[in-house]
C-alpha cells in the first residue's frame, strides 16, 4: 500500500509492535482519541452556525473564562477515553483534580493515565483562527489494580509512551509520536477517515520564523529581550521572520513545517509563564524532539522536570534545534551578568 494512502487505522495496527509492554491498549486510547477528535471537529466547524462560540459563564481553575467548547471538547475526550476501558485516570487542563477511572469490573486494573488541553486557543474560536488539542500519555506507576494517585501524573515528560495534538483548521489533523518519530494524518471529511500525510515529521535543525507574544516584549527577561534583537538584526541569515497566532497547536504546527522557533517565556505578568508543563509543555517536547527539535524552559531540557502541582506553569522554549540553543545561550548569558 502506498504509504499516503494509509489510514490511522491501519497505522496503528502496523506499529503495535513499537508499543513496548502494551496488549493493544494503547492502540485502542489512540483510536479513541481519533473519534472523540472527530467528534469535535464536527463541532469546531459548526462554531458558526450554532450557539457554542463564546463563554461559559464561568472559569477553569486557571482562573481563565471557559469557553463553550472548552467544556463541550472537554467532556467529548473524557467520556470517550471512560467509556472505551482503556484508562485509569485523567487529568484535563480544564479540571480542578485528576479523575480516577474504575473501569467497568472496577477494579482499577487499566494501565494509563491521559492528561490533556481539549481544547488549546479556544478564544480564537469566534475569530475562526485554528484550535486544537493536546494530549500527553504515560503509563501509571503505582500498582494495578488499586486507584491512581496524583504519583501517576506527577511524572517528567521522559516518562511519556505517547503524545500529540489534533488541529482543527483549514483542514484537520493528527500529529502524534509514541517515541519512534513524528507521522501526521489528514481528515477527509467526506468519508471521515484520517490517512496518513505528513509522514516522518521534521523541524529543520535552522529556521527563520521565531513566534513569541512582542506585545509583552517590556515584560520579558533580558534574555529573551537580547534574543529578539538577535533575530531581527540585518545580518547572515537574518532577520527572521515574526509569525505569532497565539494558538500553541498552530504555531508549533507551522514552525515544526517551515522551521522556526515558540517562545512563552516567563514575565513580569506571568512569573512562571504561562503554559502548563503538564498538558502543553511536556507533550509538544516530546513531539518537537521526536522531530528532531529540542524543546526547553530556557536553561534545562522540558521533559526533565519533574514536575509538582497538575496545573504548574513554566517558560517554554520549543523548535528547530539550533535556534532553541541559541536562545538558550542568550538566556544564560544574561543571567550570568
Amino acid at each position: 500500500m502506498e504509504e499516503r494512502n494509509k489510514t490511522l487505522g491501519e497505522f496503528i495496527i502496523e506499529n503495535q509492535k513499537d508499543f513496548q509492554y502494551s496488549s493493544g491498549e494503547l492502540s485502542r486510547l489512540i483510536n479513541s482519541i481519533r473519534l472523540a477528535a472527530k467528534v469535535v471537529n464536527y463541532k469546531v466547524n459548526k462554531a458558526g452556525l450554532v450557539d457554542i462560540v463564546g463563554a461559559f459563564g464561568e472559569q477553569n481553575v486557571q482562573g481563565e473564562d471557559q469557553q463553550k467548547l472548552d467544556v463541550y471538547a472537554n467532556e467529548v475526550f473524557m467520556q470517550t477515553l471512560i467509556n472505551r476501558e482503556i484508562v485509569c485516570g485523567i487529568a484535563s487542563e480544564e479540571n480542578d483534580d485528576f479523575i480516577t477511572v474504575q473501569g467497568q469490573d472496577k477494579g482499577h486494573n487499566n494501565k494509563y493515565v491521559v492528561l490533556m488541553d481539549p481544547l488549546d486557543g479556544s478564544s480564537n474560536i469566534d475569530v475562526n483562527v485554528s484550535v486544537g488539542t493536546i494530549f500527553s500519555v504515560f503509563r501509571r506507576v503505582t500498582p494495578v489494580g488499586t486507584p491512581v494517585t496524583s504519583e501517576d501524573f506527577l511524572q517528567p515528560g521522559v516518562n511519556q509512551v505517547a503524545a500529540g495534538y489534533v488541529i482543527y483548521g483549514t483542514s484537520t489533523m493528527i500529529v502524534y509520536t509514541t517515541g519512534h518519530g513524528v507521522n501526521g494524518f489528514t481528515l477527509n471529511p467526506a468519508i471521515g477517515t484520517f490517512y496518513l500525510s505528513h509522514p516522518n515529521m521534521q523541524f529543520s535543525k535552522d529556521g527563520n520564523i521565531y513566534s513569541i507574544n512582542e506585545g509583552n516584549y517590556v515584560h520579558f527577561p533580558q534574555g529573551v529581550k537580547n534574543y529578539i534583537k538577535y533575530c531581527q538584526l540585518e545580518e547572515e541569515n537574518r532577520p527572521y521572520t515574526s509569525r505569532y497566532i497565539g494558538s500553541l497547536v498552530s504555531d508549533i504546527h507551522r514552525n515544526m513545517i517551515k522551521g522556526g522557533i515558540y517562545i512563552y517565556p516567563t514575565s513580569a505578568k506571568a512569573p512562571n509563564g504561562k503554559l502548563r508543563l503538564l498538558y502543553e509543555c511536556n507533550p509538544m517536547a516530546f513531539i518537537a524532539e521526536q522531530a528532531g527539535g529540542k524543546a526547553s524552559d530556557g536553561f534545562k531540557r522540558i521533559m526533565e522536570i519533574q514536575p509538582t502541582e497538575l496545573h504548574q506553569r513554566v517558560p517554554f522554549f520549543c523548535g528547530s534545534y539550533n535556534m532553541v540553543a541559541k536562545a538558550e545561550e542568550f538566556m544564560q548569558k544574561a543571567e550570568v551578568k
